[in-house]
């Protein structure tokens, strides 16, 4: 057996007025030691996943997690940095601490503050997980757009299937009482130009982007020797990370490698195949990153996403809900919560704790799948319950 989570918190996704980055954090924590019911002087490490780049003032951050509990004072803690899939980076740095020996539990935690800056501020952050050297200036809608033009160039416009899984990530961010945006959205909206939905980066929409969003989400590691103690436990079948080149010119961008392989390798290691899984959260920052992690998960082949989506095979009663959570479309993107933040959604779904989300059949094996920058890092996780 492996390290495995045992407990968790999750702050709503929204904008958080009058909240700091450390008030984040703090909530977080305190509910994920709550969750496993321990107090902090049993955690032996601490790590924390946040970009930053600028959204907020504080470079050194990684101790703000000891206001949560006196107990925590001393425990070693790091932060992990790994764009947007930062969150996933310090997940996966604590188990390989804990499978390794040398914690026996250790407290994770995700967080972005990133409504302290206007929109233009925001873009400018993120903007630094490009290829300064070629794509310095460039935005995140501006690469995916990126990634879109070539998946068109190659496979055909795909507008339709983009619109589609903003409508029904928006929908499925009714059912989450933390999703940032609880709004209904109409497929004419999606598919449409107009003052309330611009183009961005053609062909990207405003009904494609993800939004600029304030968030925590924290969970407990534990190493096999101490699961007893514990009420409930989530394993990892497969934990799984692959990193491609950064410059987007080194890559075939309609092909989406870097995910397809982190994919494949988690399927192996987990000794799966994607019709094994029950649900998945996936990382569409863009809606053509969705559509992209559609083939990437294997349900069709490169190319033939848009078939799977018009045939609502992602949506909740189809071969493999995706994004019940609202997705970074609808739930929100505070840009190093979001890895820890899909575990703990994911976590919830298999234990059947997961409220209004919840499936009706519970599932038995979930996946994860994180990204950092323009697809440069993939995490994948095939979760599983094994106690609860």
């Amino acid at each position: 057996m492996r390290a495995a989570m045992v407990g968790w918190g999750h702050t709503r996704f929204g904008k958080h007025d009058g909240l700091s980055l450390e008030d984040l954090i703090v909530d977080a924590s305190r509910q994920a030691l709550e969750d496993a019911c321990i107090e902090g002087s049993e955690v032996d490490g601490v790590w924390l996943g946040h970009f930053n780049s600028g959204l907020v003032s504080d470079g050194f951050c990684s101790s703000m997690v000891m206001q949560a509990d006196p107990g925590l004072r001393f425990a070693p803690a790091m932060r992990c940095e790994n764009a947007c899939a930062s969150g996933s980076a310090a997940l996966y740095a604590a188990l390989d601490a804990v499978n390794a020996g040398r914690c026996r539990v250790a407290l994770v935690v995700g967080v972005e503050k990133m409504t302290e800056r206007d929109t233009a501020g925001v873009t400018q952050a993120l903007g630094g997980a490009s290829y300064q050297r070629d794509e310095r200036g460039m935005s995140f809608p501006q690469i995916f757009a990126r990634f879109a033009q070539a998946y068109s160039d190659a496979f055909g416009d795909p507008s339709e299937a983009l619109a589609r899984i903003s409508v029904k990530n928006h929908a499925n961010a009714m059912r989450n009482p933390l999703a940032h945006m609880r709004r209904l959205v109409d497929f004419d909206h999606c598919m449409t130009v107009s003052d309330k939905n611009p183009m961005i980066a053609a062909p990207l929409k405003l009904s494609d982007c993800s939004l600029i969003s304030d968030g925590a989400a924290a969970v407990v590691v534990a190493h096999p020797a101490e699961f007893g103690r514990f009420r409930r436990v989530v394993g990892f079948r497969a934990a799984k990370m692959v990193s491609d080149y950064l410059p987007l010119s080194a890559k075939r961008l309609e092909l989406f490698e870097g995910p397809a392989l982190a994919v494949q390798r988690a399927y192996a290691e987990a000794g799966i195949g994607v019709d094994d899984l029950d649900l998945a959260e996936v990382h569409d920052c863009f809606t053509i990153a969705e559509l992209q992690a559609v083939e990437a998960l294997g349900l069709t082949a490169v190319g033939q996403g848009g078939a799977v989506v018009r045939e609502r095979q992602t949506e909740r009663a189809g071969r493999l809900p995706i994004n019940l959570s609202g997705g970074l479309k609808a739930k929100g993107h505070p840009v190093g919560a979001t890895g820890v933040s899909m575990h703990v959604t994911v976590s919830r779904q298999l234990l059947g704790e997961a409220g209004e989300m919840q499936l009706e059949s519970r599932p038995k094996l979930g996946l994860c799948l994180n990204l950092g920058g323009g697809a440069v890092n993939a995490a994948v996780s095939i979760l599983e319950p094994m106690k609860a």
